[in-house]
């Protein structure tokens, strides 16, 4: 083994928890080392958001060029699927240079390539180099889980770290999971002309809020996809050039044949091979088990992204990557707070949940809880652009605390921002309700499902008597 390199920080994981950490590390002037076995980027650019979004941004241009007689345009998609590809691929090259080697380089990061393990709780070994690090961050990622389904071995199946390698359009795929990543891959490939079948085993979408999740599944199927739910698969088999699965439901059993087969069963935590017993981390199946503030069992470790055992998503990365520059460097004793944790099911039309849902809210806050929603069809932004369906639901405690936000329809991403923003601020609603939102935008919807919880005020006879009363003053 080679002699000791020592650092102040080494990152393992070139996914966004890492990268970010480590190029401010770099720029505040720590000593870095990261570490990355394959893939700068990690699974967002490669196999995750970037990929995925470029997808659905091709098919969403197919669904409107299919839709255009809506707006008195007469036009047919042509779909050629090898160019669809080919826009994906130049998706992840356009982005690729931000999260590259050279990059981080020229940051004054040392880079190493390959598997990395614990020797103890200061000492991570490469190969045959071994590291002395001060502080340590694990931001290794997560990995596709393959549910132990018998014959599954036997055929030919994507995961979300392959599905975007490939160039051909399937006539029928069958994907296995209800949640975001097969709706939305299910979503995409039928808007450019495959058949697709969406099996979950339990219930689609189940941490949104399900009085918006259910109609963007029925859109799903109103599109022509097929979602079948509570629905076990027994059995994988290959059937000639096709795949053929045996489903349980209801106490049934039928066959289902397709094409192609996405897995889409969810993610685990890459812990494996790490060796965290050598340096004390304690972790299970779930993930690393870290504190408030990211820190692992071991002082000095500390942990985040999709590894720590908590949310996974793109933005939770970012986010971490703060705590741990905080706490790590600058020894401020930086927390976590979900409180006002967003994330967005990117179809068409978007799901968007920021905070609570109302479920979650009601088993903590029960009577006091107050709900207001607002349809898209009373935007008259929406009305112009034929985009009506969807609906900002609020949920917020008696006193005026805003608890939570669901919202499913255009662009409720970007609708989000604000709602995120009230939560983390302690906004009341009337500050809402009393901003000066440009007409005609998307952005009237949060002003006017803010004003909904008012209604009752203005309607109210004392509210008449009052202004009636006033109504007498000089």
């Amino acid at each position: 083994m080679s002699l000791g390199l020592k650092t102040d920080l080494c990152v393992i994981g070139a996914g966004a928890a890492g990268l970010s950490i480590a190029a401010v590390a770099a720029r505040l002037g720590a000593k870095v080392v990261l570490v990355e076995r394959a893939h700068m980027g990690g699974e967002c650019l490669n196999f995750g958001c970037v990929p995925s979004k470029a997808l659905l941004a091709a098919s969403k241009t197919a669904h409107t060029v299919r839709n255009a007689h809506l707006f008195g345009i007469d036009a047919v998609p042509a779909v050629d699927f090898k160019r669809v590809h080919a826009h994906i691929r130049s998706a992840i090259d356009a982005i690729a240079p931000h999260d590259s080697v050279e990059r981080f380089e020229k940051l004054g990061v040392t880079l190493i390539r390959g598997d990395a393990r614990f020797a103890g709780p200061r000492e991570i070994v490469i190969g045959d180099r071994l590291i002395r690090a001060h502080r340590t961050v694990i931001a290794t990622g997560s990995a596709p889980v393959v549910p132990p389904i018998p014959g599954l071995d036997q055929v030919h199946y994507f995961t979300n770290e392959t599905i975007f390698d490939n160039d051909v359009l399937p006539e029928h795929l069958i994907i296995l999971g209800g949640g975001p990543i097969g709706v939305e891959i299910g979503q995409a490939y039928r808007r450019l002309g495959a058949e697709v079948t969406i099996v979950e085993r339990e219930k689609a979408m189940p941490r949104d809020d399900q009085e918006l999740a259910r109609p963007l599944l029925q859109h799903l199927v109103d599109e022509g996809a097929a979602i079948r739910e509570q629905a076990n698969v027994t059995a994988v088999a290959p059937d000639g050039q096709d795949i053929r699965l045996t489903i349980e439901e209801a106490g049934h059993t039928t066959q289902l044949r397709g094409s192609h087969l996405l897995v889409a069963a969810g993610r685990s935590p890459r812990t494996t091979d790490l060796h965290l017993e050598a340096a004390g981390v304690r972790f299970d199946k779930n993930g690393i088990v870290v504190d408030k503030h990211l820190m692992t069992s071991t002082p000095g470790i500390y942990a985040a992204g999709d590894v720590v055992d908590g949310p996974r998503f793109t933005h939770v990365c970012s986010y971490h990557a703060g705590i741990v520059i905080r706490n790590a460097l600058f020894r401020i004793p930086a927390k976590i707070d979900y409180r006002s944790l967003p994330w967005v099911t990117y179809t068409d039309p978007e799901l968007a949940q920021i905070g609570m849902t109302e479920e979650a809210a009601r088993k903590e806050h029960g009577e006091k809880l107050r709900v207001a929603r607002i349809p898209f069809s009373a935007s008259d932004r929406a009305q112009t652009e034929g985009a009506t369906a969807g609906t900002v639901k609020i949920v917020v405690h008696g006193n005026g605390h805003i608890l939570g936000a669901s919202i499913l329809g255009a662009h409720a991403g970007e609708l989000a921002h604000l709602w995120i923003v009230a939560i983390e601020r302690k906004l009341n609603l009337r500050s809402i309700a009393q901003m000066m939102a440009p007409y005609p935008t998307w952005g009237e919807l949060n002003k006017m499902a803010a004003a909904e919880f008012s209604r009752p005020l203005l309607a109210h006879p004392m509210t008449h008597l009052l202004v009636k009363a006033l109504s007498w003053l000089p």
